[in-house]
């Protein structure tokens, strides 16, 4: 019997709500998501906030601000950018994949310790397409859950995954296929499609055996793999 794929949804439920906000967390897991992805960048003066780009909108780089600065700006519902706490707060005791697009090296220790005392740190997870920091974060705290992203299908797709000392793949959903499935499970590792979006490629995907699904709406995907 097969296994169903864990259901993530990416920025949370951003089909549903603003992307990496509060909402779109909580409305993940209403709508049946087992994990959520996020992306978390350091600020100037040392906070983790939640946000997918580099840039926040009129005010600069995150990296170049401060976190009362990057808290200014609204979400289109509203709410502020959220901080790394609060977003594993919302989540509760599920699953985090925490996208780890910025990180100041003097902060790893700081990402590190968040996620220790979130609600359900056993469940936490980071990765990346800088394969460095993942490697690095690793180093810093052999325990913690890592994967690599990748939008390329290399002639040797585990060699990314194992140099970073990573124990999952997070492939470009439309570059999976069985051989690449079988090559990742046969190194005793996990492969994550990103990011889904048609009931077809759910079905393909699932099928396949990839072990997580990740997309913006995780009730349409759910609702492709019912029966």
């Amino acid at each position: 019997m097969s296994v169903r794929p864990r259901i993530i949804g990416h920025r949370g439920a951003s089909a549903r709500e603003p992307e990496n906000s509060l909402a779109a967390f909580r409305r993940a897991i209403a709508l049946g998501a087992d994990a959520v992805e996020l992306d978390v960048h350091s600020t100037a003066d040392g906070a983790l906030v939640v946000h997918h780009d580099f840039d926040i909108p009129g005010l600069g780089r995150i990296g170049d601000l401060d976190v009362a600065r990057v808290r200014t700006h609204r979400l289109a519902n509203g709410e502020p950018v959220p901080l790394l706490d609060e977003a594993l707060d919302a989540v509760g005791d599920h699953e985090v994949w925490v996208e780890v697009k910025a990180l100041n090296p003097a902060f790893d220790r700081l990402l590190i310790a968040t996620l220790a005392r979130g609600p359900a740190p056993e469940r936490y997870a980071v990765h990346g397409f800088d394969h460095r920091v993942i490697a690095r974060l690793g180093a810093a705290h052999p325990a913690l859950a890592r994967g690599v992203l990748a939008t390329a299908y290399p002639l040797d797709p585990i060699a990314p995954v194992l140099a970073a000392g990573a124990t999952t793949l997070w492939q470009e959903h439309h570059l999976i296929d069985r051989e690449l499935v079988a090559r990742v499970h046969g190194a005793g590792c996990r492969l994550i499609a990103w990011t889904v979006a048609s009931a077809g490629d759910t079905a393909r995907l699932a099928a396949l055996g990839v072990d997580g699904l990740c997309g913006n709406a995780p009730d349409a995907i759910l609702a492709a793999l019912s029966p």
